[in-house]
């Protein structure tokens, strides 16, 4: 790998930080050393999610811009008696994806490695082989011999394990490879929104957001939202990229490098009309890749976010990721600098006047 620069360094720090859903300390730590230098405070909601506040005009209206800091993975719920650990999925996981994949176990004591392993297909009847192993049979082996042993490595129940995967870029330097995209890119592109309005006149508050436990509930989009008082809110996430062998383009149109993707419709919100028109207006404007998604199943911060309180227009946008809700992701740099630049030049263009016209749709 190519030595990293500051952006690419910042990515690594966020995606290598362990943190699921209501574990999110580290990557919350992470967030905070890189987005404090850009905000006028630094605060954080009673269920752990940070909130960055930069304000241009102390009149003008609030803007949230949110990304998640919790990753998918696991907890460890019980040590059986030869020191093999039981586990709850945290987060949406696809049973044929995890198999003999490394994990980090988060203790008192520090971190400790396992594998997930379940029986193994040389001692089963053929029909048995054919059929994908169920997460309920599966555990994870940490070389203990014994629950003692376990015990005594540090291993308790409740523990976080995460997926063990270091961030790096591939032979195209532009393509990205780490796990927790799923959503440290959102997080990376608030802290990099404040960064940019440094020197910039823009005439509202913004709020750059890491916000918890999303992956169970987008809890901490509604505890976050509840404090601000947003009069308009962006979720920033990641989204299918159908660009790859077996996926039509009906099931799912995002390519890596064609741009940020603006949501239309998920299982969580039916985006906001006018305040999506505004954004697209503003990337043809400036001449920004976009593209669209659809998804008939998940849904993003913005889901909670939009209900919240009396109701806030909001909009989620995505970047376009390969394997989300694996152990490892790809997307491509430019869409996600090219969703910053989105992201500043709408909030440039958020004046009290332009917010008091979207909040109908």
């Amino acid at each position: 790998m190519s030595t990293l620069d500051a952006k690419l360094q910042m990515l690594k720090e966020l995606t290598d930080a362990n943190g699921v859903a209501g574990f999110e300390h580290e990557p919350r730590e992470v967030m905070k050393k890189y987005i404090t230098p850009f905000a006028d405070e630094v605060t954080t909601d009673n269920l752990g999610s940070l909130i960055a506040v930069k304000t241009g005009d102390a009149n003008g209206p609030r803007i949230e811009v949110a990304g998640h800091l919790d990753e998918v993975g696991f907890m460890v719920t019980q040590i059986d008696d030869k020191g093999f650990l039981r586990f709850q999925t945290i987060g949406g996981w696809w049973s044929q994806v995890m198999l003999a994949q490394r994990v980090t176990i988060s203790t008192k004591e520090g971190n400790v490695t396992g594998i997930i392993g379940s029986k193994p297909p040389h001692i089963m009847s053929p029909e048995a082989r054919r059929k994908v192993v169920d997460i309920k049979d599966m555990f994870i082996d940490i070389g203990a011999s014994s629950k003692e042993e376990a015990l005594e490595f540090g291993v308790r129940p409740g523990d976080q394990v995460v997926p063990y995967f270091e961030f790096q870029t591939m032979k195209n330097e532009k393509l990205l490879l780490a796990k927790a995209w799923d959503n440290r890119i959102g997080c990376a592109i608030a802290i990099d929104v404040l960064e940019q309005l440094q020197n910039q006149q823009h005439p509202n508050i913004v709020f750059g957001v890491g916000t918890v436990q999303e992956e169970v509930g987008l809890r901490g989009a509604r505890t976050s939202t509840y404090k601000i008082e947003p009069d308009i809110g962006f979720a920033l996430d990641v989204g299918v990229a159908g660009d790859m062998p077996g996926v039509s383009e009906r099931e799912a149109q995002g390519k890596l490098g064609k741009g940020p993707q603006i949501v239309l419709y998920d299982a969580s919100m039916v985006s906001h009309k006018d305040l999506r028109e505004f954004v697209v207006n503003v990337a043809e404007e400036i001449g920004i890749p976009y593209q669209y998604d659809a998804m008939p199943g998940g849904g993003t911060d913005a889901g909670a976010m939009h209900i919240t309180m009396k109701g806030v227009p909001s909009l989620a946008i995505t970047i376009p990721t390969r394997y989300i809700h694996s152990h490892s992701g790809i997307l491509h740099r430019d869409d996600y600098e090219n969703t910053v630049k989105l992201i500043v030049e709408v909030i440039k263009r958020l004046d009290r006047e332009t917010v008091d016209r979207l909040t109908y749709s």
